[in-house]
């Protein structure tokens, strides 16, 4: 989001419309790279790495996220950008529109199983305790038993199983590693790690893209698939910006190329 200062030199007036929604803008816009959006979902719709069928299953995803949003507060946001960012990395392995439907659905919805864990834990505001620990790391399986039964969701739901997998093995719940894991979780973990780690936290601001792209870098063939950290690196500037764009307040966040 523009500044005062930055609004002026763009020559943008305080009467604007969001270029998705039509909204009549109250306030500084959401974004100002060529267009105006009113909030991050706006943003969202109109880029081009989200899937754009919009058929029963897509809808069925997106109030999946949503209700388990109605729990965890911007759950759903978060889901619906790793989502948009982890098709960066896919369209850079195949242009199959079947497999790019399923990372989608996949990515989007990695964290629905955690709707089968007790407010107690979900909502914890501090540590969690070691039991407390192995009923959190259940939500994989809980997410994939709930989205296998959908047959068009089949490989879908092999990514929600494994997204808390590390290429080295030392992920859960099975432990796989390298090529074992699925395409979609690999790249995955690189895109959940950079939102991570550039979003604020209650204990903690978060981080520039460079910090986030130095950890992810020291990670790579460890933590991540060298393959999709090659490919996080290649597309460099379009996650950048996406990354700068997610928040209303992104001054600690936007640094110098």
């Amino acid at each position: 989001m523009l500044d005062e200062d930055q609004m002026n030199k763009t020559g943008r007036h305080s009467e604007a419309y969001c270029q998705h929604c039509g909204k009549l803008l109250e306030r500084q816009p959401y974004i100002s790279v060529g267009a105006t959006y009113c909030s991050e979902h706006c943003f969202l719709k109109t880029i081009d790495v989200c899937a754009s069928q919009e058929d029963m299953f897509n809808l069925l995803a997106e109030t999946l996220v949503n209700a388990l949003d109605l729990r965890e507060h911007e759950t759903g946001l978060h889901s619906k950008r790793v989502a948009c960012h982890t098709m960066v990395l896919a369209r850079r392995f195949t242009s199959d529109p079947n497999l790019l439907q399923q990372i989608y659905w996949g990515t989007l919805l990695h964290d629905i199983g955690k709707i089968g864990i007790s407010d107690t834990i979900l909502l914890k505001a501090g540590s969690l305790t070691e039991s407390e620990w192995i009923e959190m790391r259940t939500h994989p399986e809980k997410g994939y038993h709930l989205i296998s039964q959908i047959t068009a969701m089949t490989d879908a739901a092999n990514i929600i199983l494994c997204h808390e997998e590390r290429y080295d093995g030392s992920g859960y719940p099975k432990g796989l590693s390298g090529d074992r894991i699925p395409l979609g979780a690999r790249l995955f973990m690189v895109i959940d790690a950079l939102d991570s780690i550039t979003s604020n936290r209650p204990y903690r601001k978060g981080h520039s893209f460079e910090f986030a792209k130095a950890e992810i870098l020291r990670m790579k063939g460890s933590q991540f698939d060298p393959e999709a950290v090659d490919a996080f690196s290649a597309e460099d500037e379009v996650l950048r910006k996406m990354i700068i764009a997610k928040c209303h307040n992104h001054a600690s966040l936007v640094s110098s190329k």
